[in-house]
């Protein structure tokens, strides 16, 4: 992870965060756009203006909404990964013999991006959809590519990012969340006890790559009431430990 600090153009952030309240709201009016952003209507309408031009915008009456083009995006990141196939059709895998929700994710920005979901036939329903990030520290996907980071590099995301508490479960103290992750580095695999969502817990393993870094993470989630005894013990870490081998191995003939 790099962090590149400098001077910002005030015209480009408006157009992100004009971007990103039409992802979260889908879609927006110029009015409501600008109250909430706390923008001129003239400023939120040049920004559209040049948006639906460009065609990264459509226009429903008088409401706004993004583009189908973002879809061309999200294709040429997930292809520049170079393993998303092989992710794709383990997940798949571990998702029908668990039954579970099956999740990969990795590391930019100092945050978690899932990358991709498989339903098991039980699979709970989470708010973590393709392309959201998250905390590291608070999901077992995030602390399994931290334990295999140098510390330099985790202590700069704590500082970018902080430990904020999600649940009573969530680790907010450093020293606590360094000697999970050296936990983690010895048994192979993350536990997220309920420390993100209450009554949801999770198992991750990392995938790492030829040069000894974090290519991503592999996961397990479910109730706490299935994921407990042998089965949150033994049976689930094996197997996200054997998906995340089977993708390294893939991966390095890619």
């Amino acid at each position: 992870m790099s962090r590149e600090t400098g001077r910002t153009v005030k015209a480009v952030q408006t157009t992100l965060d004009i971007v990103e309240y039409l992802r979260e709201n889908e879609g927006g009016k110029i009015t409501d756009i600008a109250d909430d952003l706390h923008r001129s209507k003239g400023t939120v309408h040049s920004h559209l203006a040049t948006l639906l031009k460009n065609e990264y915008v459509v226009k429903d009456g008088e409401a706004y909404r993004l583009s189908l083009r973002y879809m061309d995006f999200g294709q040429f990141v997930q292809e520049r990964l170079g393993i998303y196939d092989v992710v794709q059709d383990e997940l798949d895998d571990l998702a029908a013999e668990t039954g579970e929700l099956a999740q990969f994710a990795t590391e930019e920005h100092g945050r978690a991006v899932y990358i991709y979901k498989a339903h098991g036939e039980k699979a709970v329903q989470t708010a973590s959809t393709v392309g959201k990030r998250e905390n590291l520290h608070c999901i077992s996907l995030g602390k399994a590519m931290l334990a295999h980071m140098p510390r330099s590099q985790v202590e700069e995301i704590i500082d970018r990012h902080g430990l904020p508490a999600y649940t009573a479960a969530t680790i907010t103290d450093h020293e606590k969340l360094f000697a999970d992750l050296e936990r983690i580095r010895e048994q192979g695999y993350a536990v997220d006890n309920e420390e993100k969502i209450e009554g949801l817990r999770c198992i991750a393993a990392p995938v790492k790559g030829t040069d000894g870094g974090v290519l991503g993470a592999v996961s397990i989630s479910g109730p706490s009431s299935r994921m407990d005894g042998k089965r949150f013990e033994e049976e689930l870490p094996n197997n996200v430990k054997r998906s995340a081998n089977v993708i390294e191995i893939n991966a390095k003939f890619s």
